[in-house]
Order: structure tokens, then C-alpha cells, then sequence
């Protein structure tokens, strides 16, 4: 019961999350779904987490501790705060997640509960560029590229084809906010198990911090607008297309699907909107 997208473009990085995690007629419970891990100057990161919220929550606990040692170096150990690169955040993180499957895996299983958590890892770390992951509930992950510059969980199908249609690596960061925005609207609109109050940051290349760090609720003037405008605007383009036109002769059914005999009205080239 949540959405979160993250966009990963040339200029930047954007997150957005809602905060709903269960709805029913009686029992509406928000929860924060994002997580920045800062140290100014030197590295900035997001988390978005979807699935099982007490996994979730666990998993994000465990990160702040986890470590891991890679034998071949004497170095200290990784963690979320001494990562030389997103890669290595990513692979504290996959750690975590295997920590709490270890720990809490078998008995949720007893109970009949699904380990199941899909978390979004991005950002930068001075001395490399922006990164996205996506890590999986047996701890794996896969990065963002320019041919994929997104990643989405949870009820992720409502608000994909805006960001399919509108996005590339070029994108400005203002237009994915907006897009973002556009894609998180058709899934609140579309499902009850996502609902504001909405979470979303937008991060500059090479900042290693973010002042664009918002809280979105019913009251936000420009969410409403947008609301209101994506709304009439779809409205109007389908008003504006052309309705099809049919056969005016009526033609023997040649469907399996239809009884013997029975009578339909096909589409067929004429001179109207099918023409090329």
C-alpha cells in the first residue's frame, strides 16, 4: 500500500513517496516512507521503501549499523557513512535486508507473513557521479540507466505511462518534478491504498545537500492545481480526437465468439481518422 518513484537525469535526482501503508473504511494509518542520509560536502542520499512496513522500518534501523568487511582489503568496515561509492551504499544496504531476513525471516514465515520489502537507494558521493538502485528483498539490486532513468515501487502501474512518455535523461529537473507529481496524481486517483500527505526531494548535481525538500498535503496550492489542471487538460485532449467511424452496412459475424448468425457492425477503412 504505497507508491514511490525515483528519477535519476543529468541535472539531478528526484524522489517523491506517498505515506499511506493501510486503508480501510475505519483505518487509515500514514507512515514517512523516505529517508535522507546527509553529511554535507561530502555525500547525500534518499531512501524509499515499499512492502512490508515493520520490514521496512527494520531494515532501515539495521542500516544505520550494518557493516561489511571485504576480506581481501584490512581496511575498516563499510557502512552507509564511510562508503566510497553508491555502489558500496548498495551493497551495505542489500546486507541489511539479508541481516533482518536472517533474524526475522523464519518466523514471519510461521506466522504466514511474505518477506517482502523493495527499497530505492540513490544519490552521490564525492568522488563519483549521481547513481540509482533498486534492491530487492533477498538483498540484490540493479541500477538505473539512461535507457531506464526511473524506478518505481509499490503500486507502481497507475503512474507509469506519463513518466514513459515525458522522460529522458535531458529532462529538466523541475519537469520530472512535475512529472513525478502528474504520475503520483493518477495513482492516488486511481487507487485508495496511496494517499497524501506526499514526500519529495529534488537534488542538484553535485550538491551533496538539498534545499528542495517538501512535504505535500491537501492544503498545497500548486499539488491542487496540478490536480485540478492534469485532470481537465486529459479531459480536453480526448475531447479534441476524433471519434471512430463505422461501417454503415451491417455484415454476417464471422467471430467465434459470437453465435451463428449474428449481426455486428465493423470498423473499416473509410475517410475518416484511420485513413494514413
Amino acid at each position: 500500500m504505497t507508491y514511490c518513484v525515483a528519477i535519476k537525469l543529468n541535472a539531478g535526482l528526484v524522489f517523491l513517496s506517498d505515506s499511506r501503508t493501510n486503508a480501510g473504511l475505519d483505518q487509515i494509518s500514514s507512515f514517512r516512507k523516505m529517508m535522507i542520509y546527509e553529511k554535507r560536502g561530502s555525500r547525500f542520499l534518499v531512501l524509499l521503501s515499499a512492502g512490508n512496513l515493520s520490514i521496512a522500518q527494520s531494515v532501515r534501523e539495521a542500516l544505520q549499523t550494518t557493516q561489511i568487511v571485504d576480506e581481501e582489503h584490512c581496511g575498516e568496515p563499510t557502512t552507509i557513512w564511510n562508503a566510497n561509492s553508491m555502489f558500496d551504499a548498495a551493497r551495505v544496504l542489500g546486507c541489511a535486508v539479508r541481516n533482518v531476513h536472517e533474524r526475522d525471516g523464519e518466523s514471519l514465515r510461521q506466522a504466514g507473513v511474505e518477506f517482502n520489502v523493495s527499497l530505492v537507494l540513490g544519490g552521490q558521493i564525492r568522488g563519483e557521479q549521481m547513481r540509482l538502485f533498486q534492491v530487492y528483498s533477498a538483498g540484490n539490486f540493479i541500477e538505473a540507466t539512461d535507457e531506464t532513468p526511473y524506478f518505481q515501487v509499490g503500486e507502481s502501474k497507475y503512474g507509469k505511462p506519463v513518466l514513459d512518455r515525458i522522460l529522458t535523461p535531458d529532462t529538466s529537473l523541475d519537469d520530472a518534478a512535475k512529472c513525478a507529481l502528474v504520475s503520483m496524481d493518477s495513482t492516488l486517483k486511481s487507487n485508495l491504498s496511496v494517499g497524501l500527505p506526499l514526500d519529495m526531494v529534488l537534488y542538484e548535481n553535485n550538491r551533496y545537500e538539498s534545499d528542495k525538500i517538501v512535504c505535500i498535503d491537501e492544503g498545497n496550492p500548486y499539488f491542487r492545481m496540478l490536480h485540478d489542471r492534469w485532470g481537465a487538460e486529459l479531459r480536453n485532449a480526448f475531447d479534441t480526437i476524433e471519434s471512430p467511424h463505422w461501417d454503415a452496412e451491417r455484415q454476417t459475424c464471422a467471430s467465434p465468439l459470437h453465435a451463428p448468425g449474428c449481426r455486428y457492425q465493423p470498423l473499416r477503412k473509410t475517410s475518416g481518422p484511420f485513413d494514413r
